[in-house]
């Protein structure tokens, strides 16, 4: 799993008919200490994540694990809104801190 924040969306009119439906995603990779990385990542989103939101997106074939994704064609899916993290203790990023 790999932390992100939604920058933007994608929208496409002809796509695959599986995913019809399905909300696209623009993920702004981030590291440990809530920084950029510069990675991104488009992923379908299964929890109803929004643009500035801290997310855990899944990917590979764990991707194809969730109820809006199984058996479709994803290599990223969003399946959590971060409240916060903490490593060894420290907290790093909280969501109420972020507003």
């Amino acid at each position: 799993m790999k932390l992100g924040r939604v920058v933007g969306t994608v929208v496409s009119t002809a796509k695959e008919p599986t995913l019809e439906g399905r909300k696209l995603l623009v993920v702004m990779l981030l590291d440990l200490e809530a920084r950029e990385t510069g990675g991104y990542v488009v992923a379908v989103d299964s929890v109803g994540a929004g643009v500035g939101e801290v997310v855990l997106v899944a990917t590979g074939s764990s991707a194809r694990m969730t109820e809006a994704t199984r058996d479709r064609p994803s290599d990223a899916v969003i399946m959590a809104i971060v409240d916060s993290w903490d490593v060894e203790d420290v907290v790093k990023w909280r969501k109420a801190d972020a507003r």
